[in-house]
């Protein structure tokens, strides 16, 4: 009986770079996935993959994530026997073509779990900026001496926070603000009237997020509509020591203007975890301005919050072979809106 259970499975394989499957799919996730799942070989990176395809010829399910190879026509050619994929990070954009889709495939991915780490960096900004606290941080640091007044401090209580883009992200971030006695006002010009009342937040237009707000918060994804939405103009109608947090993507801001406004409004911080270029070029104002504070794009998932990004892809897969609906399932259309 064991033997025919076996036999039943359907055959997986781990496709993507070791460093990354070690980090995604720990002990507790791969064990998890054997016994539903038969893995038919090692982990096999994107070099193996386009030199060997023929080592998915009989891969019905293939788990991946960071260091995944594009599914092109070449890789769907070797694997005449794929149905589902379990991408275990954030964005598929580079994995999938239109031949991936053509097939009738489907995927799934971790991007609700690498979202939570995003909004618990972001909420931890937040509270920080509201005190300055990046400010006083640096100017002691560069200055070695504590300054003779502190000015500027809004703090939690009463503060307004404004929210670009009430996605997945963007919502984590409303409902951690929940606990706080602070105003949130978001801009999405795809949100509905429930979904604000439900995030206890005000839907306003992008001008007033800048206008209103002591720290603004960018979650919007990156694509040809939303490139260079954030201009020199939003950030000049900043209030007196607000804060600007990226942990989007860089290229949704004009970052040329938003430096030259931060040159002449040297009261504004700027926390940008995301650039366009990323890393920024070598001699860009972004290291030497002293209120723009940089983060090697760390707001995702890094070290044990890998884990949390496996165990949702175990989760889909119990879902999947049981027959029930996927929750983080991404379809052609919805992937055209997602980051």
């Amino acid at each position: 009986m064991e033997r025919v259970k076996r036999q039943m499975k359907k055959k997986g394989l781990y496709v993507l770079d070791k460093n990354s499957y070690n980090l995604i799919y720990g002990s507790a996730e791969r064990k998890d996935i054997e016994n539903l799942v038969e893995i038919i070989a090692p982990v096999q990176d994107r070099s193996v993959v386009e030199k060997n395809p023929e080592i998915l010829k009989d891969v019905e399910i293939i788990f991946s994530g960071w260091g995944s190879p594009k599914i092109d026509e070449k890789v769907l050619a070797a694997a005449p026997n794929l149905e589902m994929v379990f991408y275990g990070a954030g964005s598929i954009k580079g994995i999938v073509t239109e031949a991936f889709w053509d097939r009738g495939i489907r995927i799934t991915s971790a991007y609700a779990a690498n979202g939570i780490p995003v909004a618990e960096y972001t909420l931890s900004q937040i509270l920080f900026s509201l005190k300055r606290g990046w400010h006083f941080a640096l100017s002691i640091k560069n200055q070695a001496q504590y300054p003779s007044k502190i000015e500027g401090i809004i703090g939690a209580y009463g503060s307004t926070v404004g929210i670009i883009s009430l996605g997945m992200i963007g919502r984590y971030v409303c409902n951690l603000l929940k606990p706080f006695d602070i105003q949130v006002i978001a801009y999405d010009p795809y949100a509905s009237n429930e979904l604000a009342m439900e995030l206890n937040v005000e839907l306003c237009s992008l001008d007033e997020i800048f206008q209103r707000s002591h720290v603004v918060s960018l979650h919007t994804p990156w694509l040809p509509e939303t490139e260079g939405m954030i201009t020199g103009r939003h950030f000049s109608l900043m209030k007196k020591y607000a804060t600007f947090i990226n942990t989007a993507r860089g290229a949704v801001v004009r970052e040329d203007e938003m430096i030259e406004v931060l040159r002449t409004r040297q009261d504004l911080q700027a926390v940008l975890d995301v650039t366009w270029p990323e890393p920024p070029d070598p001699n860009s104002p972004l290291y030497t301005l002293p209120n723009i504070v940089l983060t090697p794009h760390i707001a995702g998932s890094l070290g044990k919050e890998c884990n949390r990004m496996g165990r949702y892809m175990v989760e889909e897969l119990e879902r999947y072979l049981k027959g029930d609906e996927l929750k983080w399932e991404i379809t052609r259309d919805k992937a055209a809106i997602l980051a």
